[in-house]
């Protein structure tokens, strides 16, 4: 069983499209099964680095993290973000987002998020007409197919 439709992964995808097309910001959005560190942030910085997220140029990168079967996320954003915003930036858009998990839509929860996010960075990163993408806008899912190792018996 797959987690998104193809529909459904094509509007999340949709919604990080349309976000960037606010803001010179980069967002990606990373689905685990379980949490494999700590907390949801700890894996959230985890794959920030992983997935190159440091090396935008204006270091605003923002990362929403998600290990389903834990019900953890995190939201990251870089330390060009960080350095304009208050601490608990997205404390409002994390609440936007579990009122949809609360009701069970995951997928409408993530888009609202995305769209919130995009909002948020038009204030401090608005998109130039010579903007670039340079993260991919696609869903990575990290551990979620990953197949328990079967042991043979001999």
């Amino acid at each position: 069983m797959e987690l998104f439709s193809t529909e459904e992964q094509d509007r999340i995808v949709q919604a990080i499209s349309v976000a960037e097309a606010k803001t010179s910001g980069e967002i990606r959005l990373v689905i685990d099964k379980k949490l494999k560190a700590a907390s949801a942030i700890d894996a959230a910085v985890t794959y920030f680095q992983k997935l190159e997220m440091q090396k935008t140029a204006q270091a605003n990168g923002v990362l929403i993290y998600m290990a389903l079967d834990d019900h953890e996320f995190a939201i990251i954003g870089d330390r060009g973000i960080n350095t304009k915003v208050v601490a608990n930036f997205w404390d409002d858009t994390k609440e936007l987002m579990v009122s949809f998990f609360r009701q069970g839509d995951l997928v409408q929860g993530l888009i609202a998020g995305i769209h919130d996010i995009g909002e948020q960075l038009q204030a401090y990163f608005p998109r130039s007409e010579d903007d670039v993408n340079e993260l991919p806008d696609d869903i990575y899912f990290g551990n979620l197919h990953e197949q328990p190792i079967k042991k043979r018996h001999e």
